[in-house]
């Protein structure tokens, strides 16, 4: 089984992109879990979410304590939450951040497997201020699943809400966050 824990902050997405990339697993045929962890309900809080993976049936109902796959929407949590808590050494740390990922394991104090996307950035070259989209694209692309076409209609199926703009915006940074990730490292699996 997978397991991945989203921090973000309330209003950037968290809990969307992890129920994003659920449904997409989902349709490829494993067995998922998508939930959010609040803690006081405001915007701009530390907020969780989880998702579980697996081939078989999950009977597992609670928190994500061991994930194998951590991703920070925003690097500002760094200092404030423990990110790495519970991620085993060859688990890996996926980071919103212009940062090297050698300077973010020496603040952090973690030697296992970082990964940045600048996904701030891409989020604007797209045309979205959301970088939680990128970093789904980027987190589909290390898990080595889903495949990007599976993950863009769960996209768009689940967006049908926001304006067309808004959509293609957001669907142009989930790619720009898969292609940020280079194939060595799809090795995660």
């Amino acid at each position: 089984m997978k397991e991945i824990r989203w921090h973000g902050r309330g209003g950037q997405g968290a809990k969307t992109v992890s129920q994003l990339l659920a449904v997409a697993l989902l349709t490829e045929g494993h067995y998922v879990q998508a939930f959010p962890e609040y803690g006081p309900e405001r915007s701009g809080a530390p907020v969780q979410a989880y998702d579980r993976i697996d081939d078989k049936p999950i009977r597992l109902h609670c928190a994500v304590t061991h994930p194998s796959l951590v991703v920070v929407l925003d690097a500002g949590l760094l200092a404030e939450v423990p990110v790495t808590l519970g991620l085993p050494a060859d688990g890996l740390l996926l980071i919103n951040s212009p940062d090297a990922a050698a300077q973010i394991g020496e603040r952090l104090h973690f030697g296992g497997r970082i990964i940045t996307v600048p996904g701030d950035r891409l989020a604007v070259a797209a045309g979205t201020h959301f970088a939680n989209v990128v970093l789904l694209g980027a987190a589909a692309q290390v898990l080595g699943e889903p495949g990007l076409e599976t993950l863009v209609q769960a996209a768009q199926d689940g967006m049908k809400k926001l304006s067309p703009a808004a959509q293609e915006a957001s669907i142009r940074a989930i790619r720009s966050g898969y292609a940020a990730i280079d194939t060595q490292r799809r090795a995660y699996a």
